[in-house]
């Protein structure tokens, strides 16, 4: 592998990044239409959306709802929205945050983690079917390698391919 700087990649690597995107692309929207096929709403009447700030508290412990809306890049009065429903499910509790009384924390009850763990099953389950044939060798190599890709995006923010396009987007 060519060591390269940022924007000056070869032909070979942009037409695997293409076909990277397409597949990515592909992966998301097979990935929406399976949860549309799920209902909107769970078996607790909980929105599929708020799932992720369930997901959020257990993965990365009590948060502030500012802290939620961050990391999910979402706004405030949606997490808000989300999370009040999940109080009044029993699957969330608002918590004195120990750093400033005024503020509170949104951490999982014991219903949100069974709940969440119900969900983790069934998706489980519905992954381990599509990847029924596929060897173990295989499945191994799938998991290193998006885990991998993951942490790539986690450490990279997009850039604009030329400072006219950054411009452009900047004015839009």
């Amino acid at each position: 592998m060519t060591p390269t700087t940022p924007g000056t990649r070869s032909k070979a690597d942009l037409d695997l990044a293409d076909t990277l995107g397409h597949e990515l692309v592909r992966l998301v929207r097979l990935v929406n239409r399976a949860k549309s096929q799920v209902s909107k709403q769970g078996p607790d009447g909980i929105e599929r959306a708020a799932y992720a700030i369930l997901f959020c508290l257990i993965h990365v412990g009590p948060q502030r709802t500012s802290k939620l809306a961050e990391f999910l890049h979402s706004e405030i009065s949606t997490i808000s929205r989300q999370s009040s429903s999940l109080v009044q499910h029993g699957l969330v509790e608002r918590l004195a945050d120990p750093e400033d009384g005024r503020a509170c924390l949104l951490a999982p009850t014991a219903e949100g983690l069974r709940v969440f763990e119900e969900n983790r099953k069934q998706r489980n389950q519905w992954l381990a079917e599509v990847l029924g044939d596929w060897t173990d060798a295989d499945r191994e190599t799938l998991n290193s390698l998006f885990r991998r890709l993951n942490n790539d995006i986690e450490k990279t923010s997009p850039q604009f391919a030329d400072p006219a396009s950054a411009s452009k987007a900047k004015g839009a």
